[in-house]
């Protein structure tokens, strides 16, 4: 049975599934896996989502304010053995209806030109590449999405 929960950045489950996160990212990234992760503090995240299967945390993903607007995704991720399986996408669309039930208008977000899964995830979800933003509008690996959200 899956199950999700709505949470903060002091969750428990929430703070280990982002432990695994950096993890893969890290190895994906490789070098540039620090300039990176000086953005992925998730210490002030008040809206993160958790995912459990059988009571067993298997992904999770964020949304932090990025303006009066706009939401970002952030620190999506589910385990390895549970990709494939729809459960990336269940979690995008609980954070976007999320988003406007906080009275948000657009979701924004970043992913690396090293997360294939992610890019096919964003734009089967119906985001929209946007021109590099904030940190990221010189970085050549970067690719960033926007979504407009439709209550």
């Amino acid at each position: 049975m899956i199950k999700l929960k709505r949470t903060d950045s002091q969750d428990q489950d929430f703070i280990e599934l982002v432990k695994h996160l950096d993890a893969d990212l890290a190895i994906r990234d490789g070098d540039d896996h620090e300039f990176y992760n000086q953005f992925n503090s998730v210490s002030m995240i008040k809206f993160a989502i958790v995912v459990y299967e059988n009571a067993v945390p298997i992904g999770c993903g964020a949304i932090k304010v990025f303006d009066d607007e706009r939401m970002e995704v952030k620190r999506m991720y589910v385990t390895p053995e549970h990709r494939g399986k729809g459960v990336a996408g269940r979690i995008l669309k609980a954070l976007e209806l999320w988003a406007i039930e906080l009275g948000y208008k657009r979701c924004v977000l970043e992913t690396g030109i090293n997360q294939p899964e992610a890019l096919a995830l964003y734009h089967k979800s119906g985001f929209s590449r946007i021109a590099n933003y904030g940190q990221y509008a010189n970085v050549q690996s970067s690719f960033c999405f926007e979504k407009v959200l439709k209550s």
